[in-house]
């Protein structure tokens, strides 16, 4: 066909996750849209937004999972790192406070009350003697 452009037997496929400079997947992001019925259509736009956005929070939270495990000298990220990461990260916290992470325990706390009384003096307690 003349007048049609260049012929599509030299042409290489070319992912658009590749295209937008994403590791997360476009097209598929895109099927689930179009199986969840979310929308009667979905534009060409709306799965490389949501890709990136899920790509930008997985490099988030995978950054400062590996921070914990680093601080807890593990090299291999288990869920205690990934709950660590999480609830020490006020923006991380809010977006999924109502979330229980399996096997991710809890932040090492003790309550205030609990703690043992601070003495004003500098001596020795009552009823101690040196002898």
């Amino acid at each position: 066909m003349a007048g049609r452009g260049k012929s599509a037997e030299g042409k290489k496929a070319v992912s658009r996750s590749s295209k937008a400079g994403l590791q997360f997947p476009v097209g598929r992001i895109a099927r689930f849209l179009k199986a969840g019925k979310y929308a009667e259509r979905v534009g060409a736009g709306a799965p490389v937004y949501l890709a990136a956005v899920l790509e930008y929070l997985a490099a988030e939270l995978l950054e400062l999972a590996g921070n914990a495990a680093r601080d807890n000298k593990k090299t291999r990220i288990v869920p205690r790192h990934i709950q660590l990461a999480v609830r020490n990260d006020e923006e991380l916290s809010k977006l999924l406070g109502a979330v229980t992470i399996a096997n991710g325990g809890v932040l090492p706390n003790i309550h205030s009350v609990l703690l043992p009384k601070k003495t004003g003096s500098g001596k020795a307690g009552a009823g101690e003697s040196d002898a």
